[in-house]
């Protein structure tokens, strides 16, 4: 099953970040980045965010799954994706401590 974009808008639209939020379509689901940090990603309707030591003392016991068959587990959010100001402190602490992304190799 794939992710609708009904379900995306509605994840992009609890965000409150300071920089751009987006989600890209990848294999008919979706990575989402903030600042070109992918913190997260939205498969078969379901909110993953990648785990980091600050999400989990935040969340205090964060039910995890892969997003996918043979994925790393990665924080599974279904309780909480309605209220924004969680879902919002959530993003900004996994995103602060996640690593900027590689710079992309120049094609030849």
């Amino acid at each position: 099953m794939t992710s609708d974009q009904k379900f995306v808008d509605f994840v992009l639209d609890q965000i409150y970040y300071p920089g751009e939020v987006i989600a890209k379509k990848m294999f008919g689901e979706y990575g989402v980045y903030a600042d070109g940090k992918i913190f997260a990603l939205i498969c078969d309707n379901r909110l993953f965010i990648k785990p980091t030591e600050g999400g989990r003392k935040f969340i205090g016991n964060p039910v995890e799954a892969p997003p996918y068959p043979g994925a790393k587990n990665s924080f599974l959010i279904e309780d909480k994706r309605e209220d924004r100001d969680w879902l919002s402190e959530l993003v900004r602490i996994s995103v602060k401590e996640l690593p900027e992304p590689k710079p992309k190799k120049k094609k030849k």
